[in-house]
């Protein structure tokens, strides 16, 4: 079996999926086009805190990753996505803002070391031209006027400087407030600029300050009910774009367009089924404004009509957990930190449903016949929906931690339920919507981690955090010992990581704890696993032999939580951890 990938609506090969992706997913970015060519900074932070590098340009063999204390900006080519400079950068603990100059031959990096020091680079040389600490705290955002090559703004915790690059050297002045009444020394979390030496800058009590040169002019009030956290202007026109913090209503909303002076302004209602009160990131061109949330949608407005599109939806922050692919359709759930269930239509790459809980969700699971989805919260509450309205079909809480797995009986009276008391308890659907317990599993000698029920529904198998496989009848929860019962036992599913089946999946030289999730194609051939390193593997199944031979893949940015096969095994699911991704690699 071999596997291409789609992300975000994206179409990759295996061939360049082990660079291409990681890029996508464990990045923040700017775009700009500059001197005939598009190229894409990037600052790159592994979820762990570490900062990666990549030395593909310096090896255009294999590309690998390393990680480590040196924070790196990588500039890439668009078109051909390839690497054109690595900059190894002085700033410490990361790199928390980039900046194209005007003609793009300057690059400004803005560092989380505690001098939060400025960097001007000449980047297609690799050469750093000047350098500066700039502020005893955090600095958000600095950015190049659009119109220069040595004029910048930094803005940050009670921070507005304006900075001029003279030869090897940053000269830099505070913002002056003068005499403006109400203005007052304050956090600043955006800026934008204007013609004639304007600058704008969001600030964290949702009023904007306008500058000219290092004086401040005058002060727009509560241009957003809460923090202005982003803002966007082209000197073409003058408009300005901000985003921020603040509920829909009539006359205002999280998306508002300005005039050149910011006097009047037009608030727009972002129509995504659920109101949108905080906006991250803002851009504007060719009558249409793209903006990216705060709940990781992409939804693109058109500026005269108001129209809504949503180009991209994912989950927000926190690791998707529960992963679940319908048993008929090419259809997949998924739940997670974010307390959302999203549901997705595989084939066409979009999504269908998204479902606000209230709570962490942990693992999800369809019911054979697929018209229902059971989903595990944090909390150790669990809730059955109905999936063609969506609604809670019922919600039990018997226990008082995580709901680790749940997995229906292929006759669909049963629902068990694992969770990290070391406890998996039984349900009877036929009961109806009060989930009445009918039995539990005794002596489980760990936390839960994966449940599978055998093809008769009267056995399920159990893998446990002390990494012993045990075996329950059901609903009775009576140990299984006898090996040669075990043995003629066919399991209706497969995704435990613990058995003699499933020996080869541990690579040498790591804890088994590094393996994370399993699962075995419907056609019984193959077995992927998602691992700590965030790497899928492919193994012919069963595999009892240590260290067995493997196809690997690479592409998540952190751990892998959960994977699972779709219907006819056209497609592999994968789930990141804080790369908050889901993948879908095509299987051929």
């Amino acid at each position: 079996m071999s596997v291409t990938v789609y992300v975000n609506g994206i179409h990759w090969t295996a061939r360049s999926l082990s660079w291409s992706l990681k890029m996508m997913v464990a990045m923040t970015a700017i775009l700009r086009e500059s001197v005939g060519q598009s190229s894409l900074c990037v600052r790159m932070r592994s979820p762990s805190g570490q900062w990666q590098c990549h030395d593909r340009a310096l090896n255009q063999r294999t590309p690998s990753w390393r990680t480590g204390g040196v924070s790196c900006v990588h500039v890439w080519d668009v078109g051909t996505r390839q690497p054109l400079a690595i900059l190894r950068t002085p700033h410490g603990n990361g790199v928390c803002s980039v900046s194209f100059s005007a003609t793009g031959r300057l690059l400004l990096s803005v560092g989380l070391d505690p001098d939060h020091t400025l960097a001007v680079w000449r980047w297609q040389e690799g050469v750093k031209l000047a350098s500066r600490a700039s502020h005893s705290e955090r600095i958000f955002v600095a950015e190049f006027r659009p119109d220069s090559d040595t004029q910048f703004v930094s803005v940050g915790v009670r921070h507005v400087k304006f900075w001029v690059v003279t030869g090897g050297s940053l000269l830099g002045k505070k913002g002056v407030l003068g005499s403006v009444e109400e203005a007052r020394a304050q956090t600043m979390l955006s800026l934008a600029f204007g013609a004639n030496s304007l600058t704008f800058t969001g600030a964290l009590s949702g009023d904007v300050y306008v500058w000219r040169d290092h004086l401040l002019l005058r002060l727009v009030a509560r241009a957003h009910a809460g923090p202005v956290l982003t803002m966007y202007t082209t000197l073409r026109d003058g408009l300005i774009v901000t985003g921020g913090k603040e509920r829909p209503s009539k006359e205002g909303g999280s998306v508002k367009l300005w005039d050149q002076e910011m006097k009047r302004c037009r608030a727009f209602q972002l129509e995504t089924g659920q109101p949108v009160d905080c906006v991250r990131s803002v851009c504007r061109g060719k009558g249409k404004i793209l903006v990216g949330t705060k709940e990781g949608d992409i939804i693109e407005l058109g500026e005269k009509n108001g129209a809504s599109n949503v180009l991209l939806s994912g989950h927000a922050e926190g690791a998707i957990w529960g992963l679940a692919a319908h048993p008929s359709q090419d259809i997949a759930i998924s739940a997670g930190d974010d307390g959302t269930v999203r549901t997705w239509d595989i084939a066409d790459k979009r999504p269908v449903s998204k479902v606000s809980l209230g709570q962490p969700a942990r693992a999800a699971a369809y019911s054979p016949d697929g018209d229902m989805v059971a989903i595990g919260l944090l909390n150790g509450e669990f809730l059955l929906l109905v999936v063609a309205s969506m609604k809670v079909w019922g919600k039990k809480r018997d226990r008082r931690s995580t709901v680790q797995d749940l997995r229906f009986s292929p006759d669909s009276r049963y629902l068990a339920v694992g969770t990290l008391e070391n406890a998996m308890d039984f349900y009877d659907l036929s009961q109806g919507p009060s989930l009445a317990r009918c039995g539990y599993c005794r002596d489980v000698p760990g936390f839960v981690l994966q449940l599978d029920f055998s093809a008769d529904a009267k056995f399920i198998q159990v893998s446990t955090g002390v990494f012993q496989r045990m075996v329950y009848e059901v609903p009775s929860g009576h140990t299984v010992t006898d090996a040669l019962q075990i043995d003629r036992i066919t399991w209706a599913s497969w995704t435990s990581t613990q058995g003699e089946e499933v020996q080869g999946i541990w690579p040498r030289g790591l804890e088994k704890r590094n393996v994370n999730c399993a699962c075995v194609s419907h056609s019984g051939l193959t077995i992927a696993t998602g691992d700590d390193l965030g790497l899928v593997k492919l193994f012919d199944f069963p595999c009892p032999e240590k260290f067995a031979r493997h196809k690997r893949f690479t592409g998540h940015s952190a751990h892998i939580t959960a994977n699972t096969f779709s219907y006819g095994d056209r497609f592999l699911l994968t789930a990141g951890g804080q790369d908050c991704s889901l993948f879908v690699w095509k299987c051929s």
